[in-house]
């Protein structure tokens, strides 16, 4: 008889920040994964941040010592999720970029698969509109490192079937997340919240109001966050909280998630954060 994590296939698309802290978590619960994008130079790079990720991990004690590891495959053809039991779209938070992906991995699979995006803010049903079988897409917001913060975000969307919505949490359960279920809006309630919250932070810093280490400081100190909102940007990658706040601009006509010229100054000159070795704050080196 099989166990719950052996009733899963994990397909991955994008193999970047998310789509390798994703695979570090499935693979670490036993979970096996099809790693795919489109460029192989990507995947290199991608084996070996798993297996860093996986070490940090399992120092940290945050994965099952009684399961063995899943397996990994990677490719650089989205044919190979047709065998998936749930796929995960992880790629770059721009509409048309992931249009492309979720209609055509919506070709590929058999009817019933479960497919989720990984999306910060672009909605729900707008995303399923792009699919051949809307109701069974559903979003699941993984914090970054998925395989350290166990609270992710579940978006129902208006015709996520019941069934599917069943599957995601069930998925959920065996990779030891908690899930908190909420319905469709642009940037959901995490983001809706926090995207705004570092533009601000970073309007602060360009109109010379305080320094980036004040700012953090502030909201560490007087309200208690873990991270500042600054840091929690060069985490986040600066170029990714920009193309978010674009959508939600786009999408919700806010000004405070119009982009402020310092986080725009920022991606344009290439400091995009802890991935890059500099973002509001330098690293030293790149992180890896």
């Amino acid at each position: 008889m099989s166990t719950a994590f052996e009733e899963h296939r994990l397909a991955i698309v994008g193999a970047g920040v998310m789509g390798t802290n994703i695979s570090t978590l499935a693979i670490g619960h036993g979970v096996p994964v099809v790693l795919v994008d489109v460029d192989e130079s990507v995947l290199d790079k991608a084996r070996q941040t798993i297996k860093q990720k996986t070490r940090h991990a399992q120092l940290m004690g945050v994965l099952p010592a009684d399961r063995p590891q899943g397996t990994l495959t990677t490719s650089a053809s989205l044919v190979d999720i047709a065998d998936a039991t749930t796929v995960i779209e992880a790629v770059t938070e721009v509409a048309e970029v992931k249009e492309k992906v979720l209609t055509e991995a919506s070709r590929i699979v058999r009817p019933g698969t479960t497919l989720i995006s990984n999306t910060s803010c672009i909605p729900i049903d707008e995303m399923a509109s792009w699919t051949v079988r809307p109701e069974e897409l559903v979003g699941v917001h993984f914090m970054n490192p998925s395989y350290m913060i166990k609270m992710v975000e579940v978006i129902r969307g208006p015709r996520t079937d019941p069934a599917i919505l069943e599957e995601v949490t069930g998925l959920l359960t065996v990779l030891g997340r908690e899930a908190l279920v909420i319905d469709d809006s642009a940037g959901f309630v995490i983001n809706r919240l926090l995207h705004p919250l570092i533009n601000t932070a970073a309007m602060l810093v360009q109109e010379g109001v305080a320094s980036v280490e004040v700012v953090d400081s502030l909201l560490e100190g007087c309200l208690g966050h873990s991270t500042g909102p600054l840091r929690t940007g060069d985490l986040i990658g600066l170029e990714n909280l920009v193309d978010s706040l674009n959508v939600l601009y786009e999408r919700r006509g806010d000004e405070s998630c119009r982009p402020c010229d310092l986080l725009l100054a920022k991606v344009r000159d290439g400091h995009l954060g802890r991935k890059t070795g500099r973002g509001f704050y330098d690293y030293g080196k790149v992180a890896s």
